[in-house]
């Protein structure tokens, strides 16, 4: 890495930038770093914590190939996750995931992850999610795995620049060649050039979306994710899709934001409605074990028809020993809290009901990448593509690999546009001098938002409503040039705020395009059914011309199916 003093603050040049510092981040720092490249590492938060996995985990998904084991080849994750509709070819789902699968499980093994093991040595795994085989690896000190994440990431020589927020990737000639961003510690302006870029920012924006205690950091993920893979890579101009089926939702303990509900499922737990009746049967043939969309299309039917709330997880049927280590070790190893939480609420896996409750609707998606992870937008990967930590460190490293691959073949660098990082910076620190009197809270501006979002384009939508939806949020984000911050922290929440409602824009978009219900767990009541032609992927693509309300609305033209091909790019 080499720094420079600029005029308009500090620069950077390396030979592969990541974004993003969470599982995904790490895998592609760590798959960069492999090829013996130079690479820097940023994120807004401390690599030791940030990202979903920052908070734990107890579960670590793997294919293995174990003999006598059924479902646990590679044609059989191909099978299950190579869908028309999320774009993942076979290529992907083999060489960016099932490969890296067991390499990544051994290095977090080797690095102090300490999974369950059977009598006979090998790992304890269970099934869930309506997966056909048990690939998922219990972790018993799960709260551990990303300080063992990021100790691997150092010791590779990986250079991180913790709490610096990325707000642009730059570009030359169509092509990413680095990014800006800001200190959310000491408001130090960083304008970083690299000769390839990979966004790992994740695939979650949480904050659009309330649960029941309406505290948009009691949430089911990490709440610090908010969409900025999708924003910055839009603004690139690279295509992004899943907006209009990555909308997800689980089931949470009543008033506490808490993951784990693999755990539960998979323990053999049931579902019982207000009546006492166990009622997943009727929606997923593997019950509560199956696909999670159907458990919260399920639980909300059987709420629309009355026979709920209250919904409870009944595990008092499950083995003692199953049950203490679902309570004690995976529940807080993927909340530290969970333990208090439980021990405030009196809640007793095995004597009691858990009372549980449809959470928070999560909006997301990621850019839309080829075969070797990159972009519409030469030079820009992406590692945010697959699923879990899993998914997300393995797709990561994979881009990562690809990234300096790429790199390594490059003669040299594309050159910052001054005019453009200069408006940046202005942009930046903007509402360090908004009006006092006319100035808007981004508390105010995100929780407006929650509410628009909440009332049109919940579990059950019209095309109307969501057409209202549109005209309120774009109308939400005209206000935001009136955004104010008083402290460096607030100013990095403003910034969160305009993130989070242009990923509710595009998604609102999006699922006006696919005019059809059943494959997400929203139901759309203008079109009740499946449409066979749009079992397709939705790409959304930039389009500068939109205008709205005296604002520059996020015109977006739409492609179905593929991501559109790279054009042959000579090495520059």
């Amino acid at each position: 890495m080499k720094t420079s003093t600029h005029p308009l603050g500090t620069l950077i040049e390396t030979d592969v930038l990541v974004i993003g510092s969470g599982a995904s981040g790490c895998g592609a720092a760590i798959g960069a770093r492999d090829q013996g490249l130079d690479v820097v590492l940023l994120d807004k938060g401390k690599l030791e914590s940030s990202g979903c996995i920052g908070g734990g985990n107890d579960h670590y998904m793997a294919v293995l190939e174990e003999k006598d084991t059924p479902f646990d080849s590679m044609d059989d994750l191909v099978k299950f996750y190579s869908k028309p509709v999320n774009g993942w070819t076979p290529a992907m789902l083999g060489n960016g995931w099932f490969q890296h699968m067991k390499p990544m499980l051994k290095l977090l093994e080797a690095g102090g992850v300490d999974f369950g093991k059977l009598p006979d040595g090998r790992y304890h795994r269970t099934q869930g999610f309506g997966q056909p085989g048990t690939w998922w690896c219990h972790i018993t000190n799960g709260m551990l795995i990303k300080r063992v994440m990021a100790r691997i990431v150092r010791e590779k020589g990986v250079n991180v620049l913790d709490r610096v927020m990325a707000m642009k990737i730059l570009t030359d000639g169509g092509r990413a060649c680095g990014a800006l961003g800001w200190n959310v510690a000491t408001g130090e302006y960083l304008m970083v050039r690299a000769r390839t870029v990979v966004s790992a920012q994740g695939r979650s924006a949480t904050r659009g979306f309330n649960n029941s205690t309406h505290n948009p950091y009691n949430v089911w993920m990490y709440p610090y994710n908010t969409g900025a893979g999708v924003v910055l890579g839009f603004d690139a101009g690279a295509a992004v899709t899943e907006l209009d089926t990555y909308q997800r939702a689980t089931l949470l303990p009543k008033g506490y934001g808490c993951p784990g509900m693999n755990g539960v499922n998979s323990s053999g737990a049931h579902e019982i409605n207000a009546l006492g009746e166990r009622f997943m049967g009727k929606y997923d043939p593997m019950w509560e074990n199956g696909v999670r969309n159907n458990q919260i299309q399920g639980t909300f039917q059987e709420q629309m028809e009355g026979s709920g709330p209250p919904f409870y997880m009944d595990m008092r049927h499950v083995d003692e020993e199953v049950v203490r280590e679902l309570q004690y070790v995976l529940m807080p190893g993927d909340k530290a809290t969970f333990g208090d939480w439980a021990a405030c609420t009196e809640t007793d896996f095995q004597h009691k009901l858990l009372e549980v409750e449809i959470g928070e609707l999560i909006f997301g998606g990621t850019i839309a990448v080829g075969d070797t992870f990159e972009s519409s937008v030469p030079n820009l990967f992406c590692g945010s593509i697959f699923l879990y930590c899993s998914g997300a460190m393995c797709g990561g490293y994979e881009a990562g690999r690809q990234a300096a691959l790429k790199a390594s073949g490059m003669k040299g660098m594309g050159k910052l546009d001054e005019d453009t990082a200069a408006a940046v910076k202005n942009t930046v620190f903007a509402p360090l001098h908004a009006d006092a009197d006319d100035g808007l809270s981004y508390q105010e501006l995100e929780e407006a938002a929650r509410n628009v979002m909440m009332y049109y384009m919940g579990f059950r939508r019209s095309v109307a409503g969501m057409e209202r939806a549109l005209e309120k949020i774009r109308f939400l984000a005209g206000q935001s040039g009136r955004l104010r911050a008083g402290t460096l922290r607030e100013l990095m929440r403003c910034h969160e705020s305009r993130e989070v409602l242009t990923v509710c824009e595009l998604a609102i978009q999006a699922t006006l395009e696919r005019k059809e219900s059943g494959r997400c767990v929203y139901r759309v009541t203008d079109y009740p059914g499946l449409n066979p032609d749009m079992a397709k992927p939705l790409l959304l693509i930039r389009n500068d011309e939109g205008e709205d309300q005296g604002r520059k609305a996020l015109g977006v033209r739409f492609q179905w199916g593929k991501a559109p091909l790279l054009q042959a790019q000579p090495n520059s």
